[in-house]
């Protein structure tokens, strides 16, 4: 029962701040195109990938991510170019949020090894429900631990709509460097369901991120060179009441990917918020796909209650065309050719 009451009150919360704040991933680097629309092409190669995250499995009903995205960088244009799909799904009230999503980004060379690039992002999307579960809080019995079928609030007709979203990014980089900036929602559209409601409306989400690369020399083992190389990166993120940053480190020893980094802001006394310590593990083969497994291993009060979230990634990185014939293969990104 207690797990039950549990689920139902998060639930409830989820859907409630669901129009404020945006699902997010642990592996933010694996979901490139859905941190910043200006990470389009910034591995200098085509990149296909899918992520899949699930949260809160520990309850009766859970929250489901699935992306799936393709990007192509051309140097003729100097510009990248790139589609994807995303759906994020909560299964009890089945809220689900769809979009696809088109993207575009120039690519500046403002010195040898500086380069700025430039990104926008246009998408479609469809959001629906099928609220028979809602549960409002005059149905709520704290002292009885019992639910109400009967409810004084009106309730709307839950009819599935579409409506347009607008994104921008902005990235610099080196060969060990990285700083990059995203504005999500940039025309706040509408999400409430109450036709009358002008306060329902998609917060612009904005956040930076960046990170530095160390190498740690290279290694022949049977043939083969294994670059071996660290990485610390941090991404913050504000989108209306909410803040949150993700800071870590990762570590690329011949084909092994592993990682640890921190998701909250201890000591922030207006909203208290201390979420996830997430471990990662991962390979990078030489074919040129990545594959990454992460869990968030929780370390707020809900934690032993929701087990946490896994979130799995795999993507396959590969040059269009001869490599041969313009000498490009040496400016690959190494930060974007592995991180997780």
């Amino acid at each position: 029962m207690r797990k039950l009451f549990l689920s139902t009150i998060l639930v409830i919360g989820f859907v409630r701040v669901s129009t404020a704040q945006d699902f997010h991933y642990s592996q933010f680097y694996s979901a490139p195109l859905y941190l910043n629309p200006a990470l389009t092409g910034s591995t200098e190669l085509s990149r296909v990938g899918v992520n899949y995250r699930k949260q809160w499995p520990g309850l009766d009903q859970d929250f489901n991510a699935y992306s799936a995205y393709f990007d192509h960088y051309s140097f003729d244009l100097r510009s990248g170019i790139g589609v994807s799909v995303n759906s994020f799904q909560e299964t009890n009230f089945n809220v689900n949020t769809s979009d696809v999503s088109f993207y575009y980004s120039y690519n500046l060379q403002i010195a040898d090894s500086w380069n700025f690039r430039m990104g926008t992002q246009a998408s479609i999307v469809r959001r629906s429900a099928a609220l028979d579960n809602l549960v409002f809080g005059d149905q709520v019995d704290l002292f009885n631990r019992t639910i109400s079928s009967t409810t004084m609030d009106n309730i709307p007709d839950f009819d599935p709509y579409s409506y347009l979203d607008l994104s921008f990014g902005a990235l610099l980089t080196s060969k060990s460097f990285w700083l990059g900036s995203s504005f999500h929602h940039v025309n706040e559209p509408r999400l409430s369901y109450y036709p009358d409601d002008n306060n329902g409306y998609l917060p612009i989400k904005w956040s930076i991120h960046g990170g530095w690369n160390f190498p740690l020399g290279s290694n022949q083992y049977f043939g083969s060179k294994f670059d071996n190389m660290a990485s610390v990166m941090a991404n913050y993120k504000k989108q209306g009441a909410f803040q949150q940053i993700d800071i870590g480190g990762q570590l690329l020893y011949r084909s092994v990917i592993s990682g640890i980094s921190y998701r909250g802001i201890p000591g922030l006394r207006e909203m208290p918020n201390q979420d996830s310590i997430i471990f990662m593990l991962g390979l990078k083969l030489e074919s040129g796909m990545v594959i990454g497994y992460s869990y968030d291993f929780m370390v707020s009060n809900i934690g032993s209650q929701t087990k946490g979230a896994h979130e799995v990634s795999i993507r396959y990185q590969f040059f269009m065309g001869d490599p041969r014939s313009r000498n490009q293969r040496s400016r690959i990104l190494k930060c974007f050719d592995f991180m997780m």
